[in-house]
Protein backbone atom coordinates (compact mmCIF):
# COMPACT_ATOMS: atom_id res chain seq x y z
CA UNK A 1 0.00 0.00 0.00
CA UNK A 2 0.89 3.42 -0.77
CA UNK A 3 1.70 6.22 1.82
CA UNK A 4 2.95 9.80 1.13
CA UNK A 5 4.57 11.81 3.79
CA UNK A 6 4.44 15.26 3.49
CA UNK A 7 7.12 16.63 5.96
CA UNK A 8 9.24 19.49 5.54
CA UNK A 9 11.72 18.20 8.60
CA UNK A 10 14.06 16.47 6.69
CA UNK A 11 15.72 13.97 9.10
CA UNK A 12 12.10 13.21 10.84
CA UNK A 13 10.69 13.00 7.12
CA UNK A 14 13.27 10.78 5.69
CA UNK A 15 13.19 8.73 9.22
CA UNK A 16 9.22 7.95 8.51
CA UNK A 17 10.07 7.14 5.40
CA UNK A 18 12.59 4.57 6.14
CA UNK A 19 10.66 2.80 8.75
CA UNK A 20 7.54 2.73 6.50
CA UNK A 21 9.34 1.28 3.96
CA UNK A 22 10.65 -1.46 6.05
CA UNK A 23 7.30 -2.30 7.50
CA UNK A 24 6.19 -3.14 3.64
CA UNK A 25 4.90 -0.21 2.72
CA UNK A 26 6.02 2.18 -0.83
CA UNK A 27 6.16 5.86 0.92
CA UNK A 28 7.07 8.74 -0.66
CA UNK A 29 8.61 11.87 0.76
CA UNK A 30 7.26 15.51 -0.20
CA UNK A 31 8.82 18.72 2.06
CA UNK A 32 6.02 21.16 0.93
CA UNK A 33 2.47 21.11 1.33
CA UNK A 34 1.67 22.57 -2.33
CA UNK A 35 3.94 19.78 -3.77
CA UNK A 36 2.12 17.34 -1.22
CA UNK A 37 -1.77 18.27 -2.62
CA UNK A 38 -0.48 17.76 -6.07
CA UNK A 39 1.00 13.98 -5.03
CA UNK A 40 -1.87 13.21 -3.18
CA UNK A 41 -4.42 14.22 -5.79
CA UNK A 42 -2.84 12.64 -8.66
CA UNK A 43 -0.83 9.66 -6.55
CA UNK A 44 -3.33 7.36 -6.12
CA UNK A 45 -1.69 6.73 -2.30
CA UNK A 46 -3.74 5.09 0.69
CA UNK A 47 -3.09 7.18 3.17
CA UNK A 48 -1.39 10.73 3.49
CA UNK A 49 1.07 11.71 6.85
CA UNK A 50 0.81 15.08 7.24
CA UNK A 51 2.55 17.63 9.44
CA UNK A 52 0.46 21.13 9.74
CA UNK A 53 3.45 23.68 9.64
CA UNK A 54 4.58 23.32 6.01
CA UNK A 55 5.69 25.84 3.57
CA UNK A 56 3.66 26.79 0.64
CA UNK A 57 0.01 25.68 2.32
CA UNK A 58 0.12 24.32 6.03
CA UNK A 59 -1.49 21.01 6.46
CA UNK A 60 -4.66 22.35 7.57
CA UNK A 61 -5.06 23.78 3.88
CA UNK A 62 -3.70 20.51 1.91
CA UNK A 63 -6.16 18.47 4.26
CA UNK A 64 -9.10 21.09 3.17
CA UNK A 65 -8.05 21.14 -0.38
CA UNK A 66 -8.50 17.25 -0.64
CA UNK A 67 -12.11 17.40 1.18
CA UNK A 68 -13.11 20.07 -0.65
CA UNK A 69 -12.25 18.10 -4.28
CA UNK A 70 -14.24 14.96 -2.92
CA UNK A 71 -11.05 12.48 -2.25
CA UNK A 72 -11.52 10.62 1.40
CA UNK A 73 -8.56 9.05 1.75
CA UNK A 74 -7.39 8.94 5.23
CA UNK A 75 -5.10 11.55 6.62
CA UNK A 76 -3.11 11.33 9.78
CA UNK A 77 -1.87 14.26 11.20
CA UNK A 78 1.77 14.30 12.89
CA UNK A 79 2.80 17.77 13.80
CA UNK A 80 4.10 19.52 17.28
CA UNK A 81 1.25 21.36 17.32
CA UNK A 82 -0.59 19.82 20.49
CA UNK A 83 -3.34 22.15 21.95
CA UNK A 84 -6.75 20.84 22.10
CA UNK A 85 -8.25 23.43 19.58
CA UNK A 86 -5.37 22.28 17.27
CA UNK A 87 -6.52 18.46 17.68
CA UNK A 88 -10.15 19.86 17.41
CA UNK A 89 -9.55 21.73 14.08
CA UNK A 90 -7.73 18.49 12.80
CA UNK A 91 -10.49 16.15 13.34
CA UNK A 92 -13.15 18.85 12.33
CA UNK A 93 -11.46 19.18 9.33
CA UNK A 94 -11.53 15.55 7.99
CA UNK A 95 -8.50 13.85 9.56
CA UNK A 96 -8.74 10.17 10.35
CA UNK A 97 -6.24 11.00 13.43
CA UNK A 98 -4.03 13.31 15.17
CA UNK A 99 -0.29 12.21 16.51
CA UNK A 100 1.90 14.69 18.70
CA UNK A 101 5.54 15.08 18.14
CA UNK A 102 7.47 13.76 19.73
CA UNK A 103 6.25 10.57 19.19
CA UNK A 104 6.74 6.52 19.09
CA UNK A 105 7.51 5.22 15.56
CA UNK A 106 5.82 2.16 16.92
CA UNK A 107 2.61 4.07 18.03
CA UNK A 108 2.72 5.80 14.75
CA UNK A 109 2.50 2.34 12.82
CA UNK A 110 0.26 0.45 14.89
CA UNK A 111 -2.17 3.81 13.93
CA UNK A 112 -1.30 3.54 10.46
CA UNK A 113 -2.37 0.30 10.24
CA UNK A 114 -5.55 0.58 12.29
CA UNK A 115 -5.88 3.18 9.55
CA UNK A 116 -5.51 1.65 6.44
CA UNK A 117 -7.55 -1.38 8.19
CA UNK A 118 -10.52 0.82 8.65
CA UNK A 119 -10.33 2.39 4.89
CA UNK A 120 -11.58 5.72 4.26
CA UNK A 121 -15.50 4.55 5.13
CA UNK A 122 -16.08 1.17 6.35
CA UNK A 123 -14.84 -1.46 4.23
CA UNK A 124 -14.98 0.78 1.19
CA UNK A 125 -11.55 1.55 1.14
CA UNK A 126 -10.71 -2.25 1.86
CA UNK A 127 -12.40 -3.49 -1.88
CA UNK A 128 -12.04 -2.20 -5.29
CA UNK A 129 -14.64 -3.05 -7.36
CA UNK A 130 -15.33 -2.67 -11.72
CA UNK A 131 -17.55 -4.27 -12.89
CA UNK A 132 -17.11 -8.05 -11.86
CA UNK A 133 -13.36 -7.30 -10.95
CA UNK A 134 -13.15 -7.36 -7.51
CA UNK A 135 -10.07 -6.41 -5.57
CA UNK A 136 -9.69 -6.61 -2.12
CA UNK A 137 -6.61 -5.03 -0.61
CA UNK A 138 -6.92 -6.41 3.07
CA UNK A 139 -6.53 -10.28 2.21
CA UNK A 140 -4.54 -9.26 -1.29
CA UNK A 141 -6.99 -11.57 -3.48
CA UNK A 142 -8.70 -10.81 -6.81
CA UNK A 143 -11.38 -12.52 -8.68
CA UNK A 144 -13.40 -12.01 -11.65
CA UNK A 145 -17.26 -12.98 -11.80
CA UNK A 146 -16.72 -14.86 -8.95
CA UNK A 147 -13.65 -16.86 -9.36
CA UNK A 148 -9.89 -16.34 -8.12
CA UNK A 149 -7.18 -14.77 -9.94
CA UNK A 150 -3.57 -15.62 -8.87
CA UNK A 151 -1.53 -12.33 -9.16
CA UNK A 152 1.98 -11.38 -8.74
CA UNK A 153 2.83 -8.52 -6.38
CA UNK A 154 3.41 -5.95 -9.27
CA UNK A 155 0.53 -7.25 -10.87
CA UNK A 156 -1.48 -6.76 -7.79
CA UNK A 157 -0.04 -3.06 -7.42
CA UNK A 158 -0.46 -2.26 -11.37
CA UNK A 159 -4.46 -3.90 -11.18
CA UNK A 160 -4.96 -1.90 -8.18
CA UNK A 161 -3.76 1.29 -10.01
CA UNK A 162 -5.97 0.76 -12.44
CA UNK A 163 -8.42 0.27 -10.90
CA UNK A 164 -8.23 3.42 -8.68
CA UNK A 165 -8.29 5.21 -11.61
CA UNK A 166 -10.79 3.41 -13.92
CA UNK A 167 -11.65 5.18 -17.00
CA UNK A 168 -8.59 6.95 -16.88
CA UNK A 169 -5.95 6.71 -19.47
CA UNK A 170 -2.48 6.21 -17.85
CA UNK A 171 0.76 7.30 -19.18
CA UNK A 172 3.26 4.53 -18.92
CA UNK A 173 5.26 7.19 -17.12
CA UNK A 174 2.39 7.52 -14.75
CA UNK A 175 2.37 3.38 -14.12
CA UNK A 176 6.00 3.69 -14.11
CA UNK A 177 6.40 5.87 -11.23
CA UNK A 178 3.58 5.06 -9.02
CA UNK A 179 4.05 0.64 -9.46
CA UNK A 180 7.91 0.17 -9.80
CA UNK A 181 8.60 3.45 -8.16
CA UNK A 182 11.36 4.64 -10.51
CA UNK A 183 11.50 6.32 -13.99
CA UNK A 184 12.20 3.98 -16.79
CA UNK A 185 14.26 4.15 -19.78
CA UNK A 186 13.06 4.34 -23.16
CA UNK A 187 14.22 1.36 -24.32
CA UNK A 188 12.44 -1.33 -21.92
CA UNK A 189 9.63 -2.91 -22.23
CA UNK A 190 9.07 -3.68 -18.78
CA UNK A 191 5.63 -2.40 -18.54
CA UNK A 192 4.36 -3.86 -21.73
CA UNK A 193 5.26 -7.22 -20.53
CA UNK A 194 3.47 -6.92 -17.24
CA UNK A 195 0.69 -5.40 -18.69
CA UNK A 196 0.55 -8.69 -21.34
CA UNK A 197 0.49 -10.41 -18.27
CA UNK A 198 -1.95 -8.96 -16.49
CA UNK A 199 -4.30 -8.67 -19.61
CA UNK A 200 -4.46 -12.09 -19.88
CA UNK A 201 -5.32 -13.39 -16.57
CA UNK A 202 -7.85 -10.75 -16.17
CA UNK A 203 -9.30 -10.92 -19.45
CA UNK A 204 -9.11 -14.08 -21.17
CA UNK A 205 -12.06 -16.45 -21.49
CA UNK A 206 -14.17 -13.57 -21.52
CA UNK A 207 -16.06 -11.53 -23.59
CA UNK A 208 -16.13 -8.56 -22.07
CA UNK A 209 -12.21 -7.44 -22.20
CA UNK A 210 -11.73 -4.45 -19.44
CA UNK A 211 -7.83 -3.56 -20.14
CA UNK A 212 -7.79 -1.52 -23.07
CA UNK A 213 -4.60 -0.08 -25.06
CA UNK A 214 -5.23 3.32 -26.69
CA UNK A 215 -3.40 4.89 -29.28
CA UNK A 216 -1.26 7.75 -28.03
CA UNK A 217 -1.07 9.69 -31.62
CA UNK A 218 -5.03 8.85 -32.68
CA UNK A 219 -6.54 8.40 -29.72
CA UNK A 220 -7.88 5.08 -30.87
CA UNK A 221 -8.55 2.42 -28.31
CA UNK A 222 -7.25 -1.63 -29.53
CA UNK A 223 -8.84 -4.65 -28.63
CA UNK A 224 -5.38 -6.25 -27.97
CA UNK A 225 -4.44 -9.94 -29.02
CA UNK A 226 -2.57 -12.68 -27.60
CA UNK A 227 0.33 -12.30 -27.99
CA UNK A 228 0.24 -8.72 -27.30
CA UNK A 229 1.27 -6.56 -30.13
CA UNK A 230 3.72 -4.68 -27.92
CA UNK A 231 6.19 -7.77 -28.12
CA UNK A 232 6.55 -7.86 -31.76
CA UNK A 233 7.30 -4.00 -32.33
CA UNK A 234 10.99 -4.13 -32.98
CA UNK A 235 11.47 -0.16 -31.28
CA UNK A 236 8.27 -0.03 -30.34
CA UNK A 237 9.04 0.76 -26.84
CA UNK A 238 10.33 4.46 -26.83
CA UNK A 239 6.93 6.24 -26.77
CA UNK A 240 4.88 7.24 -24.50
CA UNK A 241 2.58 4.61 -23.93
CA UNK A 242 -0.76 4.56 -21.53
CA UNK A 243 -3.49 1.91 -20.57
CA UNK A 244 -6.75 2.18 -19.23
CA UNK A 245 -9.31 -0.24 -17.21
CA UNK A 246 -12.47 0.88 -18.62
CA UNK A 247 -16.07 -0.68 -16.91
CA UNK A 248 -17.62 -1.42 -20.35
CA UNK A 249 -14.56 -3.05 -21.85
CA UNK A 250 -13.13 -2.74 -25.58
CA UNK A 251 -16.81 -3.01 -27.55
CA UNK A 252 -17.86 0.67 -26.39
CA UNK A 253 -14.21 2.10 -26.86
CA UNK A 254 -13.95 0.52 -29.68
CA UNK A 255 -17.07 2.19 -31.18
CA UNK A 256 -15.92 5.29 -33.37
CA UNK A 257 -12.02 4.59 -33.21
CA UNK A 258 -10.03 6.05 -35.74
CA UNK A 259 -7.35 4.53 -38.25
CA UNK A 260 -3.93 4.10 -37.61
CA UNK A 261 -1.16 2.79 -40.45
CA UNK A 262 1.62 1.98 -38.31
CA UNK A 263 1.91 -2.05 -37.00
CA UNK A 264 -1.63 -2.85 -37.72
CA UNK A 265 -2.94 -6.63 -37.07
CA UNK A 266 -5.91 -8.64 -36.29
CA UNK A 267 -6.76 -8.45 -32.49
CA UNK A 268 -9.68 -10.92 -32.11
CA UNK A 269 -12.71 -13.09 -33.81
CA UNK A 270 -14.94 -9.89 -33.99
CA UNK A 271 -12.31 -8.21 -36.62
CA UNK A 272 -10.74 -6.18 -33.76
CA UNK A 273 -7.41 -4.88 -34.74
CA UNK A 274 -4.58 -3.98 -32.72
CA UNK A 275 -2.01 -1.68 -32.89
CA UNK A 276 1.47 -1.76 -32.79
CA UNK A 277 3.14 1.81 -32.30
CA UNK A 278 5.39 3.72 -30.87
CA UNK A 279 3.39 5.28 -28.22
CA UNK A 280 0.91 3.01 -26.19
CA UNK A 281 -1.66 3.59 -23.71
CA UNK A 282 -3.70 1.50 -21.38
CA UNK A 283 -6.42 1.60 -19.87
CA UNK A 284 -9.39 -0.56 -17.50
CA UNK A 285 -12.92 -0.46 -19.10
CA UNK A 286 -16.32 -0.65 -16.23
CA UNK A 287 -18.94 -3.14 -17.48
Amino acid sequence: MKILIVEDEPKTGEYLRQGLSEAGYVADLVPHGTDGLHMALHGAYDLVILDVMLPGLNGWQVLQSLRERGLQMPVLFLTARDQVEDRVKGLELGADDYLVKPFSFAELLARVRIILRRGPAGNEGTMLRVADLELDLLRRRVSRNGKRVDLTAKEFGLLELLMRRHGEVLPRSLIASQVWDMNFDSDTNVIEVAMRRLRMKIDEGHSVKLIQTVSSSSGSVAADAAPDPALHCGSGFGGAGSWRLVPGGDRAALRGAGSDNTGRQAASDRGNTAQCKLGRRHALAPG
